[in-house]
């Protein structure tokens, strides 16, 4: 894709004006860093010399991390537990400038803790403490209080819905945020696990990737032509207006309607060192969904979420976009007159 930079840089600009509702599963992401220099006498496994230990907010709190990080506004909407990695968990938020008006805690749920241990910034080990139940009654309910508040208050310009499985978008409270949505003319953006996978019909952008696809119809799509035929099928299953697939390193393939036209665009992968795929899908939701409500075209949505998802693949962790990085990217790949 071409275009030129004052039409990019237009772009970045409109994102400060984007207020983007975020929902779903967030969690922390943490880490212990060392260095692995010998195996343990009591069994055969090696011994961590810790160095360093740090943590991220991950999941849905990731996006609105990259929301942020691209000069948008972020509410974040969640439920956590009420333990001590809720209160970590808050500290970051707040650390990062977040609100945490959003986040219902429960005496009934854990809050989400992947904790990687890491040698020398290869990871060994990933010890996970989280519930994968869907909410209880009590808890979807302030949850849907708390999104209609903000709504009220505030009308996002999009909503983004980032399912991990974790219990927090429920198939009801999916319908919900929807039909909210549309009532209130909210372009609404998914990234989706297979659990609910069919359950977000009537979105505007669904962002699955190759895996989360073939699982989530139940067809086996390898190839460049499978997976344009599963994509035409979720199209029409969801009624959704685009369907973004990641491909890792074949890049990305989107479909989208214009007008009573369905259309393609495969874009493939810039070359890049990939040292972490973990928080990719996040920021690729994130790009795609401030380009929609900025009013781009689906090639500049391919395009600069392609760009975005292969950065942050470059660095160890789950980190949010840099900015200027992506900027100067896009410049450099996409336009002619850079």
């Amino acid at each position: 894709m071409t275009t030129s930079s004052n039409h990019i840089a237009d772009l970045f600009q409109r994102f400060a004006e984007i207020h983007a509702l975020v929902i779903g599963d967030v969690m922390i992401d943490g880490y212990i860093e060392g260095v692995v220099e010998r195996m343990s006498p009591e069994a055969p496994v090696p011994v961590v010399t810790v160095q360093r230990r740090f943590c991220r907010l991950g999941g849905a709190a990731n996006v609105a991390l990259n929301i942020k990080a691209l000069n948008g506004k972020a509410t974040l909407c969640s439920v956590i537990g009420d333990d001590h990695n809720a209160s970590a968990f808050l500290q970051l938020m707040k650390e990062q400038d977040l609100c945490t008006d959003g986040i219902v805690s429960s005496k009934d749920r854990p809050t989400t803790l992947k904790q990687r241990i890491l040698d020398q910034g290869r990871q060994m080990l990933r010890l996970d403490e989280e519930s994968t139940n869907d909410l209880n009654t009590a808890e979807s309910d302030m949850l849907e209080d708390q999104i209609r508040r903000i709504i009220a208050q505030n009308r996002p310009d999009i909503i983004i819905l980032q399912d991990y499985n974790k219990g927090v978008l429920t198939e009801t409270l999916i319908q919900k945020i929807i039909a909210l949505a549309q009532s209130h003319g909210i372009p609404v953006a998914v990234d989706p696990k297979k659990n609910h996978f069919l359950t977000y019909k009537d979105v505007t952008l669904f962002k699955p990737n190759a895996k989360e696809l073939r699982e989530g119809l139940g067809v086996s799509a390898d190839s460049i032509v499978e997976i344009e035929s599963a994509t035409a099928q979720l199209q029409e299953l969801l009624c959704c207006t685009y369907v973004m697939t990641t491909l890792s390193e074949k890049g990305v393939l989107m479909r989208y309607r214009d007008k009573n036209t369905a259309n393609f665009i495969h874009l493939p992968a810039h070359p890049r060192h990939i040292a972490d795929v973990s928080g990719a899908g996040d920021t690729v939701l994130s790009v795609a969904a401030l380009c929609l409500a900025a009013g781009a075209d689906a090639r500049h949505i391919a395009a600069l979420s392609n760009i975005a998802g292969g950065l942050v693949c470059e660095q160890i962790g789950v980190v949010p976009i840099d900015r200027t990085l992506l900027f100067n990217e896009a410049l450099r790949l996409c336009c002619n007159d850079a």
